[in-house]
């Protein structure tokens, strides 16, 4: 099973950002990344300077690089940046908008969460039009999971594995709205919140996380415990996607619950340290409450199947 690290979705300071990858190119256990500003264009200038010499440091030391899209393509520029990356034939393009699916026809292409695939007639047709990687949204649940891997052998079914959830995008900015600014003056006050700024509810518990444009849970998911599981049904690509903590540590993690080294009980309590103070949920793909965390129990007799509710966020 290949681990994926996925685009950072978060506006990081240039430098930090180039520096986050040069130490993953060098360190971290994953096989695959996905680098590109997806989630708002505006940000994609700070990172230009640094993409040439990130995609070359990633290649040297062996990792598959793949370019992601934009989540939502609304405006010409927008349109214009998404058919020269579709040009690129250097590197596999990661689709997060139907609106890629045109300038990629034709050759090999991956597929990001953002798209909605639920099942295996919607894979299947991507499948037969260049599709060779497909990352499954983070709300199905084992048993869609299951039928669309087994339905699709040869394509890499991917499950997000950990990070905040990505729940929604929209054309509004909840960050500048926030902030009484428009979003053509945004001012970029979302590098304000490199991890995401949490949201309450009226009773005062965190429930979702901003992002700019995208709404993300609060709680971080965490598959350790379904790992073996998910490798049984066919699933080829666990997805960590990068928060504000040690990334590389987090891959060494999974790496060692993958290759059968570490329980994934100690697993999990090993990750919490690495990223404190944030609760993990994996309710989706055991089709409950997507916020609620579910540790499978191993008693004899059970079969190691006995779920057990830890904890659940509003």
């Amino acid at each position: 099973m290949q681990l994926t690290l996925g685009p950072v979705l978060y506006h990081w300071q240039p430098e930090q950002w180039r520096d986050f990858y040069f130490r993953i190119a060098e360190e971290a256990p994953v096989d695959v990344v996905v680098v590109g500003e997806i989630v708002c264009s505006k940000r994609s200038p700070f990172f230009a300077e640094h993409m040439p010499v990130v995609i070359e440091r990633l290649a040297a030391c062996g990792k598959q690089v793949v370019l992601g899209s934009l989540i939502l393509v609304s405006l010409q520029r927008e349109r214009r940046q998404m058919a020269e990356l579709a040009g690129n034939t250097d590197f596999m393009v990661e689709a997060n908008d139907l609106s890629c699916f045109g300038s990629l026809a034709g050759r090999p292409y991956a597929i990001g969460p953002f798209v909605n695939i639920y099942n295996e007639v919607t894979a299947a047709y991507f499948a037969g039009r260049g599709a060779r990687r497909i990352c499954l949204p983070p709300e199905l649940p084992m048993d869609s999971i299951r039928t669309i891997a087994t339905a699709l052998p040869d394509v890499t079914t991917e499950v997000f594995a950990f990070g905040r959830l990505p729940l929604a995008i929209s054309a509004r900015c909840y960050h500048a709205r926030l902030h009484k600014l428009s979003k053509d003056n945004c001012r970029f006050v979302c590098e304000k919140d490199p991890d995401g700024l949490t949201v309450t509810t009226l009773d005062g518990e965190p429930f979702l996380a901003m992002n700019g444009v995208q709404t993300m849970s609060h709680a971080c998911a965490n598959l350790l415990g379904e790992v073996e599981e998910l490798a049984a049904v066919g699933v080829g690509a666990l997805r960590l996607s990068p928060q504000q903590c040690d990334m590389v540590a987090v891959a060494q993690v999974f790496r060692d619950v993958v290759d059968g080294n570490r329980e994934h009980e100690d697993a999990t309590r090993a990750l919490s340290q690495i990223y404190p103070d944030v609760p993990f949920a994996n309710g989706f793909v055991h089709g409950q409450l997507g916020a609620a965390f579910i540790s499978a129990s191993k008693e004899p007799g059970l079969g190691g199947g006995r779920a057990q509710m830890q904890h659940s966020m509003p």
